[in-house]
């Protein structure tokens, strides 16, 4: 073979392979190029789930605690309370421990020898309706008979549950007809209205909105006045704030705290004692007769007068389980 025909040929296979190389080349480039991509498309979903994430922690947050509850979180029993008379709108009838303590004698009079229920609630919360539709009815018998003083707290850490801040308005027409109605039935009555399993709403996605005409026409149901269930429920709210406050001190009150060492509703006390609902599962008794035997009372005793509860004024309620 001539020597200009094997240097062409030299040649070709020089050329080609440099073609290969360069092929290579860019194929290592654009490899690169779309692993560059891939790793940054992966930090931005990466950065998207936290985000994500972080929203959905912070709306959980929300959901679970107080309307204010950044601020709540950081302060103290004694700051949170004093922040009760900071408050403009108060209620007059208000105790200063925020309750509102009925008897047979009306609001704010106590039957000197009769026990003290104390009743902490929110209107959103199952178990506060599984407690007043069970519980409630006998209440209120021993205290139209001198049996038994009652006091309620109104709580709205679950305000943000709803759409439309259906624990506000509905505890603050609680506070105005305590302050407006005369009668501690009618409250009482109401409280009945608004925890029927027909009328509760759910919580958070079970909700459905709840209008003040239908909060009105519970009251109305329960006695009180047009005159009063219109402005209870007129959607001016005057004791939300005094609401808020009295709630994010009541939560932070260590003596209601459960055993899990935190406040959960529904919360009793009996004399100013815990009430651990708990025991009424390990006693096997029904919440009516485990009350009950907690005050000393028979049930063939309720709504007689003069039929006192053995434990009084100042005793502690009797163990169920003891």
């Amino acid at each position: 073979m001539p020597d200009s025909k094997r240097q062409a040929k030299r040649a070709t296979r020089a050329e080609r392979r440099a073609a290969e190389e360069t092929a290579l080349q860019v194929q290592a480039a654009q490899a690169a190029k779309e692993r560059k991509q891939q790793t940054l498309i992966g930090c931005i979903v990466v950065a998207i789930i936290v985000v994500l994430v972080a929203i959905a922690g912070f709306a959980v947050y929300k959901a679970m605690n107080p309307a204010n509850s950044g601020e709540q979180a950081s302060m103290t029993v004694d700051e949170a309370y004093s922040k009760i008379d900071k408050v403009k709108t108060k209620p007059a009838k208000a105790s200063d421990k925020a309750g509102f303590l009925i008897s047979s004698k009306g609001y704010s009079q106590k039957i000197d020898d009769a026990p003290t229920v104390s009743i902490y609630m929110e209107p959103l919360c199952p178990g506060c309706a599984a407690v007043n539709r069970q519980l409630d009815p006998t209440l209120v018998k021993l205290m139209n008979a001198g049996q038994l003083n009652i006091d309620l707290h109104f709580l709205n850490f679950q305000d943000n549950k709803s759409s439309d801040n259906y624990s506000n308005r509905a505890f603050n027409g609680a506070i105005y007809i305590a302050e407006h109605d005369d009668d501690p039935d009618h409250l009482m009555q109401y409280l009945s209205n608004i925890y029927a399993e027909d009328f509760q709403p759910g919580e958070l996605s079970n909700y459905v909105s709840v209008s003040d005409n239908k909060l009105k026409k519970q009251a109305i149901n329960a006695g009180v006045s047009e005159d009063v269930a219109a402005a209870a429920f007129s959607g001016d709210n005057e004791y939300v704030d005094w609401l808020t406050a009295s709630n994010n001190y009541t939560i932070l009150r260590p003596e209601l705290f459960s055993s899990s060492g935190s406040f959960s509703s529904p919360t009793l006390t009996i004399n100013g004692e815990y009430w651990d609902l708990h025991q009424l599962s390990l006693a096997k008794t029904s919440m009516v007769d485990g009350f009950l035997k907690a005050i000393g009372l028979d049930s063939d005793q309720v709504g007689v007068k003069g039929q006192m509860p053995p434990i009084g004024a100042n005793k502690k309620p009797i163990s169920l389980t003891d």
